[in-house]
């Protein structure tokens, strides 16, 4: 793998992320025409162009200064592996100079890029490599939307999903701004039902999301019982996934029943789901599977079964095929509809944050 030299810019103000009436206010602030930013808006959100030479109806002297003062903050990949499989895994950096892994998958008609959030990760959970990195940064609006403006595949795109590195309810203000240009008329007009976001469950997070947001939610479960969950997540002691599925259950993923409070109204298109990562020995057993349709059952939800990637030095083991396609059989005769995701990628760095790290003891070595 070779990563390429990277300097970080001199500070500008990143325009990606902006909204028109943003920008407009910010050419004000330069002394232009505050038209010049809703034309620069179009540029960037209907072209997706990477500098402003080729912004062709705004003038030279307009685009001298927004160069000297801003940048658009699009970055190409800094390095990429590609699986046979058809999955690529980018390398981006950041505008400060952080390394952050993207994912593509294609497939079929289908095509979901796996974006992140943050540099790190503070949420520790033992089976991400992410979390062994520690937090370092929370990425700007702009490194989170670049991850799909510099994408290559970009055109080919049909759903993101926020599930990379970082916890996104850590980030919120910024995850929320980028799936607002994702879905903005002005921005790129997406279906918010293109969108999902995934999360170990912050509590004050969870709840403005499921009021702020119309976009699919994704719950990091990998363990149905508290205790042992907080063993693997420890943010398991901040917000128990018990308290999280009764917050759940105050909105439209509630199962219709006669008795107690009505769901509060929302986006009724919301789709929920829980992730599960199978772990020999630790969350594959019967009393496991009867856990899990006891927290889930009153939830309008799917369970999205994984199979578990090895990182270095790690005591935790996958399961076979056979103890999976049981898992999900049991579960789906007993009232909530599970589905094994198709592992990806696996003849690259297939698990979230170990090309990242690579990179990182990369840069370090070429410093020292």
């Amino acid at each position: 793998m070779r990563i390429l030299k990277y300097s970080p810019l001199e500070q500008k103000l990143s325009l990606l992320g902006r909204s028109p009436d943003e920008m407009a206010q910010l050419c004000l602030q330069l002394g232009l025409p505050a038209f010049v930013g809703k034309q620069v808006a179009g540029w960037i959100y209907g072209k997706r162009v990477a500098s402003f030479a080729e912004m062709k109806n705004v003038g030279q002297k307009a685009r001298a200064l927004l160069e000297a003062h801003c940048e658009i903050g699009a970055r190409r990949p800094a390095a990429e592996q590609r699986s046979k499989d058809g999955t690529v895994k980018y390398l981006y950096t950041t505008a400060d100079g952080h390394f952050i892994e993207t994912v593509y998958i294609p497939d079929g008609a289908r095509a979901t890029l796996c974006v992140s959030s943050q540099v790190g990760c503070k949420m520790g959970c033992a089976f991400c490599m992410t979390g062994r990195q520690g937090y370092a940064a929370s990425l700007s609006v702009a490194d989170i939307l670049n991850q799909i403006y510099s994408l290559p595949e970009v055109d080919t795109l049909t759903n993101v999903v926020f599930m990379g590195q970082g916890e996104p309810l850590d980030n919120l203000d910024a995850v929320l701004r980028a799936t607002e240009v994702l879905t903005a008329a002005w921005g790129w007009g997406w279906s918010p039902k293109r969108i999902t976001v995934s999360t170990v469950g912050l509590e004050k997070g969870l709840k403005r999301f499921l009021d702020e947001s119309a976009c699919h939610l994704a719950i990091s479960l990998h363990h149905p019982i508290p205790a042992e969950r907080a063993a693997l997540m420890p943010a398991e002691r901040g917000m128990g996934i018990e308290r999280m599925v009764e917050l759940l259950r105050q909105y439209d993923f509630c199962r219709k029943r006669s008795d107690g409070p009505r769901p509060a109204e929302g986006a009724r298109q919301r789709r929920l789901s829980f992730e599960y990562i199978v772990f020999k020995g630790v969350n594959d057993g019967l009393h496991h599977a009867e856990a899990l349709v006891k927290l889930l059952r009153p939830l309008d939800c799917r369970v999205n079964l994984i199979r578990f990637h090895d990182i270095p030095d790690s005591p935790l083991q996958g399961v076979d095929a056979e103890r999976m396609v049981w898992l999900r059989d049991y579960l789906t005769a007993h009232g909530v509809f599970t589905t094994i995701r198709a592992s990806r990628g696996q003849d690259i760095f297939a698990a979230c944050g170990l090309l990242s790290t690579a990179a990182q003891e990369q840069a370090r070595g070429q410093r020292n």
